[in-house]
């Protein structure tokens, strides 16, 4: 008999940018160890995933990360009290801050359990640090310099060539030509992202990118690696192909094994002629094309919460090469009384009595 679980996820917005949380649920209810409710955690109303009833058991609102951890707590508090969470599972790097610092009290006075990294791998990781964290394990990182304001952009000529690549603290990327695109992407950021924005050397090769999972005692569970068939006008990868990719394992391994990393991650590298992988980013969560390691025979999230219950996990030792992912739209009909009543209450499923 599998293992009733009630298990929290976030990241319901499964539009042209996808977020992760999807993907994440599909993987865990298609695992062959739990039987799982799904508690859905939504920030905006018009989230594809809060009105998908096959996929999200009951859906509610939370404050947005600015909010602080306090109100966030009490949030989760109440949502808690009526549900029983058993684990729970955030998929945005916005968000992620917030809920290591609550981890703890998550734990210790609701019961509720995460595996996510430690606050020091989560800011080494960041952006803005990637070419120190580069540094400290021995990893090939392009170039970067954060500015604050459009008046430093002339002077990124004497430290980068074009092309260069523009990015936000926590999204977006574009490739810039000249100090008018720098200009014209540094804005379009700033005024959705905020500041600093990310000044990086361009790199020319192939981009290749892996999912994978450390358990925290340097030890990598599973990983499984990406080339992008199809991207949108967003960057985002529409379709991929798992690859054999030997080179690109082991960059993620050693990563895993240096760094202790503590949870799901993907790893964005740039692969050169000279097959040298420069790392891009590092995404502290699963990806929203995590569902491709399922399909590859790496259930990556069933792993995950295995780690957060403290059992153990074996690790997988293969994956299926040339298994695909190809991301559709799909109109998803519902009742306005839905919409109505997730705006109004910040709730939408079946009317719950708090637990006991």
């Amino acid at each position: 008999m599998k293992k009733q679980l009630t298990i929290a996820v976030t990241g319901l917005n499964n539009i042209d940018s996808p977020g992760p949380g999807v993907p994440v649920i599909r993987a865990l209810r298609d695992s062959e160890e739990f039987d799982v409710r799904i508690i859905g955690l939504s920030y905006e109303t018009l989230e594809p995933g809060i009105y998908m009833h096959e996929i999200v058991d009951h859906v509610y609102q939370i404050p947005f990360p600015k909010s602080g951890t306090e109100v966030i707590y009490g949030r989760i508090a109440y949502i808690n009290s009526l549900e029983n969470i058993d684990v729970l599972i955030p998929n945005f790097d916005a968000e992620l801050f917030n809920f290591i610092k609550i981890s703890d009290r998550l734990e210790s006075e609701l019961g509720i359990k995460t595996f996510l990294p430690t606050l020091e791998q989560f800011e080494a990781r960041h952006k803005v640090n990637l070419e120190e964290f580069g540094e400290k394990y021995g990893l090939l990182v392009p170039k970067s310099k954060m500015i604050f304001s459009t008046a430093e952009i002339p002077k990124l000529a004497q430290d980068f060539t074009y092309p260069i690549v523009v990015k936000g603290q926590f999204y977006d990327a574009h490739i810039a030509y000249n100090q008018e695109q720098v200009a014209t992407y540094f804005n379009k950021i700033a005024a959705k992202w905020g500041l600093p924005i990310v000044i990086q050397q361009f790199v020319y090769g192939t981009e290749v990118n892996i999912v994978a999972l450390g358990d925290g005692e340097g030890n990598m569970v599973g990983a499984v690696p990406m080339r992008k068939q199809y991207i949108t006008d967003k960057g985002k990868a529409w379709a991929g192909v798992s690859l054999d990719d030997e080179g690109l394992l082991n960059e993620a391994k050693s990563m895993i094994e240096n760094s202790k990393w503590r949870g799901g991650m993907e790893l964005e590298y740039i692969k050169t002629s000279d097959d040298e992988y420069y790392l891009l980013e590092i995404n502290p969560r699963f990806p929203a094309w995590v569902y491709l390691a399922v399909g590859c025979g790496q259930n990556l999230p069933e792993a995950l919460v295995k780690l957060a219950l403290g059992e153990k996990v074996e690790n997988f030792t293969e994956y299926e090469v040339g298994r695909m992912f190809i991301r559709y739209s799909w109109d998803l009909i519902v009742n306005m009384k839905e919409f109505e009543e997730i705006s109004t209450t910040g709730e939408l499923g079946p009317k719950k009595k708090k637990a006991s």
